[in-house]
């Protein structure tokens, strides 16, 4: 299943390294870590973090529930610090930023039209669009982050990959307490 995942993920972001106003054997050392898979992952992290992030962003103004906004928050400021390090990662591989991924909905991204229904929405509703949400991206995160793993070249790739993993795993482990300690209602989607 991870080798079919980053077999995607390589054939639909399989960016060049720029070279700009640099030899062409300057560009090649620079970017020789990298390989199509670590910067295809590093080109689908981004946008996926950027999209969690905004969706965290709204708990404090929308949450019912105390405990939502606390996970909300530690998992927003785990995003901003994932974000950090994956443009740092990108920009050391010496692809650039061509955002491959702008304005796509796919498994375990926030979709565009959950972050107006969440940013329109306020109290238990609100929490479980938000619950929801971050399941299906810590699923993916981790996914991706394994097929990462197993097929990336980068030492700096992959050892991010690992990071976010073990992040997302305990953050997911929140989320199952959170859900655990509040039982879904009849006809919730969390149940």
């Amino acid at each position: 299943m991870c080798a079919a995942v980053v077999a995607l993920l390589v054939a639909g972001c399989t960016a060049q390294p720029a070279t700009g106003g640099t030899s062409p054997g300057a560009a090649a050392s620079r970017t020789s870590a990298f390989n199509a898979t670590d910067t295809a992952w590093i080109l689908l992290m981004i946008p996926m973090a950027e999209r969690a992030r905004q969706l965290t962003d709204l708990a404090p103004s929308r949450s019912a529930d105390p405990a939502v906004a606390t996970l909300a928050a530690r998992t927003g400021s785990a995003l901003r610090t994932d974000l950090a390090r994956l443009r740092a990662a990108l920009k050391r591989s010496g692809v650039p930023d061509t955002r491959p991924h702008e304005g796509h909905n796919m498994p375990g991204m926030v979709g565009l039209d959950t972050l107006d229904t969440a940013a329109a929405t306020k109290g238990r509703p609100f929490d479980l669009i938000l619950t929801d949400a971050l399941r299906a991206h810590f699923t993916q995160s981790r996914m991706l982050c394994a097929g990462e793993q197993n097929q990336g070249r980068a030492d700096e790739a992959t050892g991010l990959a690992a990071a976010i993993a073990r992040s997302t795993a305990q953050q997911m482990a929140g989320l199952d307490r959170l859900r655990t300690a509040r039982p879904a209602t009849p006809g919730s989607r969390t149940g």
